[in-house]
């Protein structure tokens, strides 16, 4: 069966979206790396996705992947209850979250298939820049984001993280017609 990328919908199980976040970053607490992701409440889920707009990926009625990509925040408000990072509040850029594919789907390219749909809907929203954040020590990761053209712009350090974070951000390309 194929796996189906679409928005979430405000009838998909939260529970069900909550449980995928703790199976898909399960790996990198293990590594000692308290992504938020990974033990984050339901209301939590809620909140991040309702923050701007969340896409889900399906294999026969089963969340096996998902990304939410959101506005910037305002300069004096917070994320996640931190301070907001100077990049995460540059108006023309958009913020990647929650990037999350579960154990048993990974190596099929559906982590690239959410980005790119991320990516394309900021970019039709009119977003310049996609931002984004990952554990300093995640060496793997900054490397699949740099392949796609993200680039280390700071670093910041989340209150309650066992690790500093890499911001990194893209400038958004125009499609060519």
């Amino acid at each position: 069966m194929t796996i189906a990328i679409r928005p979430l919908h405000d009838g998909d199980d939260l529970q069900a979206l909550t449980g995928l976040l703790h199976a898909a970053y399960a790996t990198l607490l293990a590594q000692g790396w308290n992504f938020t992701a990974a033990t984050q409440s339901v209301q939590t889920t809620r909140e991040r996705v309702a923050a701007g707009q969340a896409f889900v990926a399906e294999r026969t009625g089963r969340l096996v992947g998902t990304v939410t990509i959101a506005p910037p925040k305002p300069v004096d408000g917070s994320y996640l209850g931190d301070a907001v990072p100077a990049v995460y509040a540059e108006p023309r850029t958009a913020l990647l979250a929650q990037l999350a594919v579960h154990p048993d789907e990974r190596g099929q390219g559906l982590a690239e298939r959410l980005m790119d749909v991320a990516e394309a809907w900021a970019r039709a929203q009119g977003y310049a820049h996609v931002a984004l954040d990952t554990a300093k020590p995640a060496q793997a990761l900054q490397r699949r984001y740099a392949r796609r053209g993200y680039a280390r712009v700071g670093e910041v350090q989340w209150e309650g993280k066992t690790y500093s974070s890499v911001l990194m951000c893209k400038p958004l390309q125009e499609t060519a017609r």
